[in-house]
């Protein structure tokens, strides 16, 4: 759930708390040692995806996933399919206020649904936002299967397509607070794409402009992200959202997370890079934040765009033509056809 300035300060919409305070209940805090895990089956359904790149207080560690269908570019066309990335019984619908936007309507909702399927998550509840449900509690769904009309939500910051908000936890807990998700890991590979820094833009939008690098070598037959030096691949947004992702490890193409996604749930499961100690991430060089496992504190880093200041550039795992970094800059028009550098600087 990339989202705007609602979830930065807290409030209670309509039943879904989206509260920012880190209490007992705080995603950072779950306690617990199970995490889901997301393959092929589940993420193919989709061109791009990231556990970071959202204000909302479960993507702050990666514990929650947002699944877009469609284009990262909301000015080529908003995606309004939305499918199931789980199966199961559908639990609960609920109709949320939203805070208002003028690209957006008035209101959000809430699927919740008694997850079968992918095994990780057997016995938990999915919950899943930014789809106006075709679906009503009761209704069994499928891997795949439609499960109503995505909506660009107020929650929305202008610069992002639309796209299903994904969460899972026990069926004991608050269902409808904001926090108290589980880890999502990734059982798929993604390739780290190196990249200088430098590109063409090639779309622009009111609040963002995309460049043409780095290229995704194979579209639509493998995942890509900008690579961290060191290895591993950038999630989240730098630094307009307090932290990202560095998510695995190494050289060439990265096999996310250890179990399978079809894994014994009890069995639990781990991140190849969750135990490392702290350590700093750097982009092209540049030092862009610390490293606590895989999430990334880069609140005092600034972007740069030919040495002046931009409000951040967006990270995601994409497997489409049209990736490419991603300029966040309200402030600052770009035009198609310029040729731009971007740099990083901490302090």
């Amino acid at each position: 759930m990339d989202d705007g300035d609602a979830t930065r300060h807290g409030r209670s919409l309509d039943g879904v708390d989206v509260d920012r305070d880190r209490g007992p209940a705080s995603d950072r805090d779950v306690g617990e040692a199970r995490r889901v895990v997301l393959g092929d089956r589940v993420l193919d359904r989709y061109r791009r995806f990231s556990l970071y790149n959202s204000p909302y207080p479960a993507h702050d560690a990666g514990c929650a996933i947002d699944l877009y269908p469609g284009d990262s570019d909301p000015a080529a066309g908003l995606a309004t399919d939305a499918p199931s990335p789980v199966a199961g019984i559908v639990r609960e619908t609920r109709t949320v206020s939203a805070p208002p936007k003028p690209y957006a309507p008035e209101h959000d909702h809430l699927i919740l649904v008694d997850v079968e399927e992918p095994a990780s998550a057997r016995g938990l509840v999915a919950r899943i936002l930014h789809v106006d449900p075709a679906v009503e509690a009761g209704d069994r769904v499928a891997i795949g299967d439609d499960l109503g009309r995505l909506v660009r939500a107020g929650f929305f910051a202008p610069w992002v397509g639309t796209h299903l908000h994904v969460g899972f936890r026990a069926p004991d807990r608050n269902l409808h607070r904001a926090t108290g998700s589980l880890p999502v890991d990734l059982g798929v590979d993604v390739r780290p794409l190196p990249w200088d820094g430098t590109g063409t833009v090639v779309a622009t939008g009111e609040t963002y402009a995309i460049l043409d690098t780095p290229a995704h070598p194979a579209p639509g037959d493998e995942w890509v992200g900008i690579a961290a030096d060191g290895g591993g691949v950038l999630d989240g947004g730098l630094p307009h959202y307090d932290t990202g992702g560095v998510l695995g490890r190494g050289a060439g193409p990265q096999r996310m997370d250890t179990p399978a996604e079809d894994a014994d749930p009890a069995a639990g499961g781990g991140r190849d890079t969750d135990d490392e100690p702290e350590h700093v991430v750097r982009l092209n060089g540049d030092d862009i934040g610390r490293a606590d496992g895989r999430t990334i504190d880069w609140r005092d880093a600034t972007v740069r765009v030919d040495g002046e200041a931009v409000t951040g550039l967006s990270f995601s795992c994409a497997r489409d033509a049209r990736f490419g970094a991603k300029l966040i800059c309200p402030d600052r028009p770009f035009a198609v056809g310029d040729r731009v550098a971007v740099s990083v600087v901490r302090g």
